[in-house]
């Protein structure tokens, strides 16, 4: 742990960050280093129970709200989405990943709640963003980072829908897109709103008492600054604690609309790592909890999505490493980051979670240098 916050301590110091929360877990032995400040001017210190915007990391929570979807046979895997999005019922896609927007074919068969779960819809980012219907997409799927941005759910699904998909669906893993369509389809398959089923059914059952859509104002003096870095490494305040999560969005996004903290994103780990159960209370069953954490990607579809997996594999909701290519890469890992500055990741096979918490965005999909110390100290 001296090596770890000596690791954080370098990048508050040049300036990188204005500071940190790391969290380790190792069974029950749960260690957290705090270092820098909640902001740039220093007005607080950073705190273990500091509340930051966790952007992706969002989407492993709303994997899990599906599932549970699932096991109450409200939904099955196999079903077609149209059932609950309408909107989506016999979609078009580009009849090659280069071509033109009008050059259609229609979707060789109906888009799955697992197809959804595993980001192989067909809409969504690969690693080449230059192709005409990823630029047609850029219009509908924003700036994860920023949903409040987004329109309500009903307007971003007409949107969507004239978007082309970029393949077939099941065909390919596609960034971003699925998990924000799940979120659509917690609520409408549930007839409560995203924010209202995820703190009922995941947030209160886990004691996650931090972990919202919204920071409400006694919460807010923990609440630290969010910055982009410019060109020259200074960093430019993007949200403060009392703007854009202050208030319930138009699109509580399942892709990377919470905010929470240390402990709470570790009591959701640990709930996974004990197969499902948690206080007590089994949310989730071991075969859900299974297919979450396993692969189901082919070597060609990791490929696709070189740009975002570093040749990794994909669960539901995030990565699961399935080869040794670093130190920290251990097959079955499995966890993602947040283009806000977070990272969170579990290992089954020893019960680890590890946890990085930051309030700088990433310039890039591509992990920062700060992430990879950080998993290069705690492998």
């Amino acid at each position: 742990m001296t090596a770890l916050h000596d690791t954080l301590r370098r990048y508050v110091d040049d300036g990188t960050v204005p500071g940190a929360v790391a969290l380790v877990a190792r069974g029950d032995d749960v260690e957290v280093v705090t270092v820098g400040h909640a902001d740039a001017d220093g007005s607080a210190p950073m705190a273990r129970d500091s509340l930051f915007r966790i952007a992706s990391i969002t989407k492993p929570v709303t994997a899990a709200a599906v599932l549970m979807l699932v096991e109450e046979g409200r939904i099955g895997l196999d079903d077609p989405v149209d059932a609950w999005l309408p909107e989506l019922a016999k979609p078009m896609a580009v009849r090659t990943p280069a071509g033109p927007l009008d050059d259609l074919v229609p979707a060789a068969r109906p888009i799955t709640v697992e197809d959804l779960l595993s980001s192989r819809a067909g809409w969504g980012f690969p690693s080449d963003f230059s192709l005409p219907a990823v630029q047609a997409l850029f219009e509908v799927q924003k700036d994860g980072r920023a949903p409040q941005a987004f329109p309500a759910p009903d307007a971003w699904l007409a949107g969507l829908a004239r978007v082309p998909l970029l393949y077939q669906p099941g065909e390919a893993w596609l960034y971003g897109t699925s998990s924000d369509l799940q979120g659509v389809l917690i609520a409408r398959a549930s007839g409560r709103t995203l924010p209202e089923f995820l703190a009922e059914r995941v947030f209160g059952p886990l004691g996650m008492k931090d972990t919202a859509f919204e920071v409400p104002a006694d919460k807010r003096d923990r609440f630290t600054t969010y910055y982009r870095q410019r060109a020259d490494r200074t960093l430019d305040v993007a949200d403060t604690p009392d703007g854009a999560w202050s208030r319930i969005p138009a699109f509580p996004s399942g892709g990377g609309g919470l905010a929470s903290t240390a402990d709470d994103y570790l009591a959701f780990a640990r709930m996974l790592l004990a197969a499902g159960e948690a206080n007590g209370r089994r949310l989730l069953s071991p075969t859900s909890v299974s297919r979450m954490t396993s692969n189901h990607l082919s070597a060609r579809q990791r490929e696709i999505g070189r740009l975002f997996l570093a040749g990794e594999g994909w669960g539901y909701g995030a990565q699961v490493d399935v080869t040794p290519a670093e130190p920290w890469n251990v097959p079955g890992r499995y966890g993602w980051v947040g283009g806000t500055g977070t990272t969170a990741h579990l290992v089954p096979a020893t019960g680890t979670v590890t946890l990085l918490l930051t309030q700088v965005g990433m310039a890039d999909p591509t992990p920062t240098p700060l992430m990879r110390d950080f998993w290069r100290v705690t492998a």
